[in-house]
């Protein structure tokens, strides 16, 4: 008996020397960024015809298939924002097909969250005749503002 629980104080001290030792090698090294490609097609659109928008999400070299994508859409000057959460699609890539109805200058935000990371980059794209476009600091405070929103949810 005394030789058993020997053994097995041996066996846990060695699984936590080697624990250990695993986290110093792995401690300086950081994970690579998620980096998110999001596109536009076509820019500029037409009134009532589909626009494609897709997120290309990866890490390095990986492409990430099991990423939370929200894309956030509203036309400029324009208070009401519409979030629409879109599935993967293939090789890393979330789709979405919309279409407008109305012509102007219109701003796309891809929210990406993978790997305990946040990305959200922002586009500017066009359906038929644009119209005014925002101006930064607005921009800005909506977008400081739907952080906020996008935090709570």
């Amino acid at each position: 008996m005394k030789k058993l629980v020997l053994m097995l104080m041996v066996l846990l001290s060695l699984s936590l020397v080697v624990s250990c030792s695993k986290q110093e090698e792995n401690k300086g090294e950081m994970p690579e960024m998620v980096e998110v490609n999001l596109s536009v097609s076509p820019n500029p659109g037409e009134q009532n015809k589909p626009i494609i928008f897709e997120a290309k999400v990866t890490q390095g070299k990986e492409k990430i298939n099991d990423a939370d994508v929200t894309f956030e859409v509203w036309r400029s000057k324009d208070a009401k924002h519409e979030k629409i959460t879109v599935k993967h699609s293939e090789d890393g890539i979330y789709r979405l097909e919309k279409t407008f109805q109305q012509e102007g200058t219109y701003y796309i935000i891809s929210h990406v969250t993978a790997r305990d990371m946040h990305n959200m980059p922002k586009k500017e794209f066009t359906v038929g005749a644009p119209s005014e476009k925002e101006d930064s600091n607005s921009s800005s405070q909506m977008d400081g503002m739907d952080m906020d929103d996008h935090k709570n949810h």
